[in-house]
């Protein structure tokens, strides 16, 4: 089952879901003046295809590759550990997750994350649109509120990537690992604080 996704910018915006075979869900308009946690949602261009049950790998830049400081990649990392279950805030109870995630890295200017998107109460796969604007509206408030700043933090548009059947989560879980080691910041990829490994999938 895939789940398309196309959003555009105009004076009304209609979100469409399709599902393959499941026949059109109901659309709805929303005005462009949307709140800043709804931006990334319908600023996006081009189609995506999210399919049930497959794991995605997802890149997203900062606006104008920015370099983040470190105080503000250890917020991302916090953010994506905690929407995963991973790391729940002090004192803070049991949250529904929506995705299973396997790893992430957040370098200076750019994050990368390999995840699972999981099934709501329905039984339908949290849209990966949801996912991701949740993800990047948080953070960018967040980061913004932690510099005194305003305005973008992340770039508009992502880029995802459906793993095929005959692509291994540990080749890209490694290539995850890998890429603090590659930007030259680090000798050993253990040695890189913003990096998260699912241990089933660490050497």
């Amino acid at each position: 089952m895939f789940i398309r996704h196309r959003h555009e910018t105009r004076q009304q915006l209609t979100l469409d879901s399709e599902m393959a075979g499941g026949g059109a869900r109901p659309t709805r308009s929303m005005s462009t003046k949307a709140p800043p946690l709804t931006k990334y949602r319908y600023r996006r261009r081009l189609p995506h295809l999210q399919k049930a049950d497959a794991a995605v790998f997802v890149t997203f830049c900062t606006a104008g590759r920015l370099a983040l400081p470190e105080a503000a990649r250890d917020l991302v990392l916090e953010h994506c550990l905690r929407e995963s279950g991973i790391q729940p805030l002090a004192g803070e109870g049991a949250r529904a997750t929506r995705v299973h995630l396997y790893a992430v890295v957040v370098m200076p200017d750019h994050v990368h994350l390999l995840f699972l998107p999981l099934r709501d109460e329905d039984g339908w796969p949290f849209p990966l649109v949801d996912i991701l604007q949740c993800l990047k509206g948080t953070t960018a408030h967040r980061i913004n509120r932690l510099l005194h700043t305003s305005g973008p933090v992340w770039e508009e548009e992502s880029f995802d990537h459906v793993l095929r059947s005959d692509e291994s989560l540990k080749e890209k879980c490694e290539y995850i690992r890998q890429n603090p080691v590659k930007a030259g910041l680090v000798q050993k990829p253990e040695d890189y604080r913003w990096l998260w490994v699912n241990p089933e999938f660490q050497p």
